[in-house]
């Protein structure tokens, strides 16, 4: 008698796994775990074969019936059920492999060793959120240009010009990598050049102006909050260094004795093997610097870091600190910025002290090539840039007096 709903909604489990008949070969196997396995007994070539139908409740009844009946009608025509499914899936399993995302993350894998590990998630995690939802899952010769730009135009919508931008060059490394490896001919990104609008080019706010630098400096004097953060505001005009460079600073890259501070080379803006064997970038520390970081050792010269969080000394102040120091102080993000103050340097130093360009740039931990296209050594000028650097340190002094 064919089975019912109410039926198959009953049978409880027992001790042992049984099974409850319903017709052409279908049949429910109940485990003494409660699971319900629909299945299929049927044979081919002489042989006894099953065939899995589903698990209920996931596939009804009537579902299980309509697929007994597709597998009867493979039979019908001399096709096993079961061989067919395997050689579906294996199809599948295929295309599947040479989806774009499966490519883009193979790719990662292999191409993120030379990438610092932030860099690298920050490129899966724009593929994952921009890219592998639009066209992810398609076979990678199936990813034409209009596909592409389509994904790229949503994230250009938001605002997001630059991740645009970067998503495209990420984009079109995947598609050279198929192409090397024999699963595409072409890379259809390279077919969107001009179809995005230019991105702008990002400059961070800087005070040029040497009357109005005299004046945001004596405001800046005028600091009435955390010591720690007073010091770490007071410090980065004369430092110029980048933001995170200063705020991760630690005390055993100092020696205030000498006037120097070594800023370890993973803790640079470099390429990967730039920060695992690149020389210490050298800041020479003018008398005013010493004398502040003399006092701030009082406070803080216990632990590792020069600027500790006021939440404890294990970790240093947060990367957005000084930005809202400058903000309570009145100044916007329009007018100055913690990274400014490496284009105030760099403008200032040459056209004010007349130091070399290449002076400075060095100073900025900037790569500096002679005529013949030769990057220089990363410790050469240092008596220029020791000399740069207190003569800085005075101009800055005299213009926050003058104002």
């Amino acid at each position: 008698m064919p089975l019912t709903d109410i039926a198959v909604r009953k049978a409880n489990p027992t001790e042992k796994p049984y099974r409850l008949g319903d017709a052409a070969g279908m049949y429910l196997e109940v485990q003494p775990s409660g699971a319900k396995y629909w299945r299929l007994r049927y044979r081919f070539d002489g042989k006894q074969k099953t065939l899995a139908l589903g698990v209920y409740p996931v596939v009804s009844l009537k579902d299980a019936r309509d697929a007994r009946d597709d597998a009867r009608g493979l039979l019908g025509r001399g096709i096993d059920p079961g061989a067919a499914r395997a050689a579906t899936k294996a199809t599948r399993g295929a295309a599947a492999s040479n989806s774009f995302e499966a490519i883009a993350r193979e790719w990662h894998r292999k191409f993120s060793a030379d990438l610092s590990a932030s860099h690298a998630a920050r490129n899966l995690r724009r593929l994952e959120s921009h890219v592998f939802p639009y066209f992810g899952e398609q076979t990678i010769t199936a990813v034409d240009a209009p596909t592409i730009l389509a994904a790229l135009q949503k994230v250009e919508e938001r605002g997001n010009l630059e991740t645009a931008h970067r998503l495209r060059s990420i984009i079109g490394q995947v598609f050279r990598y198929a192409i090397a490896t024999a699963r595409a001919t072409r890379d259809p990104s390279a077919d969107l050049r001009g179809a995005i609008p230019p991105k702008p080019v990002k400059h961070y706010a800087a005070i040029i102006d040497p009357a109005e630098l005299g004046k945001t400096l004596k405001v800046i004097h005028t600091y009435q909050g955390s010591p720690v953060v007073e010091a770490a505001l007071k410090l980065a005009p004369y430092l110029f260094q980048r933001p995170g460079e200063q705020r991760l600073a630690e005390w055993v890259e100092f020696d205030l004795d000498g006037s120097t501070w070594e800023i370890p080379p993973s803790r640079m803006k470099r390429t990967k093997e730039g920060k695992a064997s690149g020389a210490a970038h050298i800041v020479p520390l003018a008398r005013q610097v010493v004398d502040v970081l003399r006092d701030l050792h009082t406070l803080t010269g216990h632990g590792n870091h020069v600027f500790p969080s006021v939440r404890g000394d294990v970790r240093p102040i947060s990367d957005g600190t000084l930005a809202t120091a400058l903000k309570l102080m009145g100044f916007d993000s329009q007018t100055i910025t913690p990274h400014g103050w490496r284009a105030t340097a760099r403008t200032l130093a040459v056209e004010a002290l007349g130091f070399p360009a290449e002076v400075v740039e060095m100073q900025l931990a900037h790569s500096v090539r002679d005529s013949l296209g030769r990057a220089y050594n990363r410790t050469q000028w240092l008596d220029k840039r020791r000399e740069l650097m207190q003569a800085w340190a005075d101009y800055l002094d005299r213009l926050r007096l003058a104002a």
